[in-house]
């Protein structure tokens, strides 16, 4: 049943279930409908002819699709991020906005939006700027592209998703019992300052079948571990008696976290990993510590199996007995401490569980290590006219030499390293230009260098080239490295062909048309160095960068996850970009082409 109104005004009620009472007022009216739906499609169709030329001007279309198939993607959801506009995309993935009409400042070049908030839009860009994002349950933010599309209206744009992959299983005891309650961790292979590096994800709680899921995971690397499960069943444990728990497996079935095995995930795959315990004796492990009269504000401890260190085992430290405390099974595992602080101080010691509770040996701390770096200028110009100024809450002077310029760090050169609190010394007095980094644990490092003047023409600690390779930091040490500094950069500009601003040609460009990356080759000096095609016709250039030989590479979207700095993993882009070299002094011209997700 359904109602419609005439042209006199009067409602029409009008049944259509109840043909066998009303079938003479069922056909008129049905006839009417349908001249009446048909006069008023004619109707909007010839408006809508008089009016498309205004209409075009302020309608964006769009297509959401998806990024591996790029079939589109219907009832996703398309919104700007300040959520003024929000729709659905049908059934063939397509949607559109009509935009609100706005006044128009033409001496000034720009429209205005709302009275009590005016937003500001560009007119060259055929009417304004607008960005749009799409999502959908079972899909993410497609990473080869942006993840805010800036619309133009009058043009049709395009929104990829990347379907979710999955990580499912089930955590089984050795009685073929569900582990109802352990906790299941994910580890992701992740790019960190150009280096790829496992880092921890969430960790998720099986439920009472032993069932666990990990959802909204990128194509990439994983690993997956347990925790440990201390078994509390009283059925099973004797008060006093011995204690038994479940040591944390590595997927597929292994003991050590370097020895799992590495899930390959793809885009919209889903991996079943299940995940088999055994239960194990568990024994008292009982460490003195030895700290020499050193006051501490904290302790870190870490427990690896076989020396290969990884997340799984933990132990704590009782401040009251001054011992590293707790229980492990059967194994060989090496305990390291760090002490944190005024007086950061480490230590470590080497522990074998057989079968019975273990009493020491004491871990002995011993005073991190410093870095002393002494800094030769080979500056030509004195134009530089940095300054600054350091202060202690007590006491200001102004610093000097490469304290204002020259910014240092150390950073751990293997994973589940602890990185300690390592800090530049503060100047012991206006005439102290020193630079000490303080606070350095035992370990091997990457030494990170950046300046505000020139750049770093070396970085040595005897033959180390520690541009190139990591220096290696004992206990109580105190290391000398040499670094030059010049200022004679090299220049590079280019374009990258093919792009186009999407920003078309109005006064405000708020993206990149392309972001250009500068890698250095593996047997190159040179600095990595990112730049951005601001400019409609794709140009990019810098005029500071360090001599060398480098790969450029050309994307439409940001790549925070490029790999720059680990040689095996830049091999896929071999056969890509352009090989430049950069003399001091000299400024190359290039042409790169912008690299696509399939190469």
């Amino acid at each position: 049943m359904f109602f419609w109104r005439s042209g006199e005004g009067t409602s029409v009620r009008v049944d259509l279930r109840r043909t066998r009472i009303y079938p003479t007022i069922q056909s008129t009216a049905f006839f009417l409908i349908l001249l009446l739906t048909a006069g008023w499609v004619c109707t909007q169709h010839a408006s809508g002819q008089g009016l498309q030329p205004d209409n075009q001007q302020n309608v964006i279309h769009g297509t959401v699709v998806n990024a591996v198939t790029h079939e589109p993607i219907s009832r996703a959801l398309v919104y700007s991020p300040d959520n003024r506009f929000a729709t659905l995309t049908d059934g063939e993935g397509r949607f559109h906005f009509t935009l609100p009409k706005v006044e128009t400042n033409s001496a000034s070049g720009f429209v205005f939006e709302g009275k009590t908030s005016p937003r500001v839009w560009s007119t060259g860009g055929a009417g304004g700027l607008l960005w749009l994002m799409a999502r959908k349950p079972g899909f993410l933010d497609d990473p080869n592209e942006r993840k805010q599309v800036e619309a133009i209206p009058g043009g049709e744009i395009t929104i990829s998703l990347m379907p979710e992959a999955l990580i499912t299983g089930r955590v089984i005891l050795s009685a073929a019992d569900a582990a109802v309650g352990i906790d299941v961790q994910i580890f992701a292979k992740q790019v960190q300052e150009g280096v790829p590096r496992w880092t921890p994800g969430v960790s998720v709680r099986a439920n009472s079948n032993g069932e666990f899921r990990f959802a909204e995971l990128l194509p990439g690397a994983y690993k997956v571990v347990t925790h440990e499960l201390m078994d509390s069943d009283p059925a099973a444990t004797v008060p006093g008696g011995q204690l038994y728990g479940f040591p944390p497996v590595y997927y597929p079935g292994v003991t050590d976290f370097a020895a799992a095995g590495t899930i390959q995930l793809v885009a919209g795959q889903t991996l079943q990993a299940d995940l088999l315990l055994a239960r194990q004796p568990y024994y008292p492990v009982r460490i003195p510590v030895i700290t020499n009269g050193e006051q501490n504000a904290g302790m870190n401890i870490t427990v690896s199996v076989q020396g290969h260190r990884g997340p799984g085992y933990s132990l704590g430290y009782n401040a009251e007995k001054l011992r590293i405390e707790g229980l492990l099974p059967n194994g060989n595992y090496l305990v390291e401490a760090s002490m944190f602080g005024q007086n950061s101080a480490t230590g470590e010691v080497n522990v074998v569980v057989a079968g019975a509770p273990v009493e020491g040996p004491a871990i002995v701390f011993t005073r991190n290590s410093s870095l002393t770096l002494h800094v030769e200028e080979q500056f030509t110009s004195a134009d530089w006219n940095g300054s600054g100024r350091w202060s202690d809450g007590n006491r200001s002077f102004s610093m000097h030499g490469p304290r204002l310029y020259l910014q240092v760090m150390v950073e751990a050169a293997d994973d589940f390293r602890q990185q300690g609190n390592a800090t530049i010394r503060p100047p012991t007095g206006p005439n102290d230009d020193s630079l000490v980094l303080e606070n350095v644990p035992p370990g091997r490092y990457w030494l990170r260098l950046s300046s505000s003047r020139g750049y770093v023409a070396a970085a040595t600690m005897g033959e180390i080239d520690l541009l190139h390779e990591p220096l290696v930091v004992g206990s109580g040490s105190n290391t000398s490295i040499e670094i030059k500094m010049r200022d004679d950069s090299a220049g590079i500009e280019g374009t990258v062909a093919g792009v186009t601003s999407e920003s078309g040609a109005g006064p405000l460009i708020l993206t990149p048309s392309a972001y250009v990356y500068c890698v250095p080759l593996p047997d190159s000096p040179g600095q990595f160095q990112q730049l951005d095609a601001s400019s409609p016709d794709g140009r990019f250039m810098s005029s500071a960068m360090a001599p060398g030989t480098y790969r450029v590479l050309a994307f439409k979207s940001p790549q925070p996850a490029l790999p720059y700095r680990d040689a095996e993993a830049m091999q896929p882009y071999d056969a890509t970009g352009q090989i430049v070299h950069l003399s001091a002094g000299q400024t190359v011209n290039v042409q790169v082409q912008i690299v696509t997700s399939s190469e």
